[in-house]
């Protein structure tokens, strides 16, 4: 038999539910915890014409809060997650104002201690150099800042992905992403290798050719689009090292565009074992490199987002210096490639423009290889005579 409520109990019952929305509304609650303050009272309203004491209104009861609950816990959840990355968003962008203002303060310290200097003796020049040293080891520090915080893209990125925050927020996906580029690198490498002995041994015709040629420059493509966001949450690669992964997908696309005549089949082969010895070099580098970086963060002395490269940095010189043979061969395998090229290119044969722009690309890549990797062994050479120096 159904039980009305008295007016008393219905007037309290319409109250206590309008306040369940006040207390939601004003954020000091929310919806699912105001509910569960007054779960008998809400009972009472729903089931306002039903016996309270019968066991079907108890089950029903049960499962309306069951589904209220499965229903507003997502909700709720959804809802704290919104407000906390608001929150984030405005730290970030004090932060980044924050940074901003005092990358602009440093750089006019340093303008003022360059115009100092002029007019400074020996003392003064001592404390202007410790002075420039705090503010070299501040800008590091800012730097690391920075790759928590979203930047805008370079004008590569942009062109690839638009306007699109890059920035990865955790550690831990930071170094997933870094992981990933270094398997991709090395897996592509295995590949090409494949490939380009399969190509020079077995497959003498110009649609694999076309095939091995696209993979290179989708390969190198890819490279300079994932290097660029590691460099935006904080891997350090620089100089040199940046550009010769564009160098790289040049000297692939006008070999993809180079098209079968005399001049081709003449360099075909060449190009083919040049190719199948860089890849075993790169195979080589990974492996001894990654090991070295390994040893190398575990002694707190290298960053977790630095990366295996294809030439010599200062680093690698406890452990890695048997490849500079290897890395040496493969460099001026490069002018000998340019070289013969640029013979080529005087062929009274020769009409492809593809030739002359290969061998000055080439000449290129020999170039930076060569001159970065000499200059590292240079510095390193004349930093152990300071240290003998030093000693003696």
């Amino acid at each position: 038999m159904r039980k009305k409520l008295s007016s008393e109990q219905h007037e309290n019952t319409t109250t206590t539910a309008g306040f369940l929305f006040i207390y939601a509304r004003s954020g000091s609650l929310t919806f699912l915890e105001a509910c569960r303050w007054h779960k008998g009272t809400i009972t009472r309203w729903i089931f306002c014409g039903l016996n309270q004491n019968s066991p079907r209104v108890s089950l029903l009861s049960d499962l309306f809060w069951l589904i209220l609950c499965i229903c507003l816990i997502p909700q709720e959840t959804h809802k704290i997650y919104r407000q906390k990355l608001e929150e984030l968003t405005n730290l970030q962008a004090t932060c980044s104002s924050a940074i901003s203002k005092q990358r602009k303060c440093l750089k006019d310290l340093r303008y003022s201690l360059a115009k100092c200097a002029k007019t400074c003796d020996e003392k003064e020049l001592k404390l202007i150099s410790d002075i420039k040293t705090q503010i070299r080891e501040k800008e590091n520090v800012f730097f690391d800042m920075e790759a928590y915080l979203p930047k805008k893209n370079g004008l590569y990125l942009n062109l690839v992905l638009g306007n699109v925050n890059v920035t990865l927020l955790s550690n831990q996906a930071k170094f997933a992403y870094k992981d990933e580029y270094e398997k991709f690198k090395l897996y592509m490498t295995i590949i090409l290798m494949f490939g380009a002995i399969t190509c020079l041994f077995f497959l003498n015709c110009r649609v694999t050719d076309e095939i091995f040629n696209f993979l290179l420059v989708w390969y190198y493509c890819t490279l300079t689009i994932r290097e660029s966001i590691l460099m935006c949450n904080g891997s350090r690669i620089k100089g040199w090292w940046v550009s010769h992964h564009y160098v790289s997908t040049f000297l692939s696309g006008v070999m993809l565009t180079w098209p079968e005549g005399l001049m081709y089949q003449m360099f075909r082969s060449q190009f083919l074992a040049f190719s199948i010895y860089q890849s075993f070099v790169q195979f080589l580098q990974y492996y001894y490199q990654s090991g070295c970086l390994y040893r190398l963060r575990a002694l707190g002395e290298r960053n977790q987002l630095d990366l295996t490269v294809e030439g010599f940095q200062s680093w690698m010189w406890r452990g890695l210096t048997f490849l500079l043979p290897f890395l040496f061969f493969g460099h001026f395998w490069q002018l000998y490639n340019s070289v013969t090229l640029f013979r080529l290119a005087g062929h009274e044969d020769c009409k492809e423009w593809q030739v002359f722009m290969l061998a000055l690309t080439f000449l290129v890549l020999f170039l930076g290889n060569f001159l970065t990797t000499l200059k590292v062994v240079h510095q390193k050479f004349q930093k152990n005579h300071e240290k003998v120096q030093k000693s003696d």
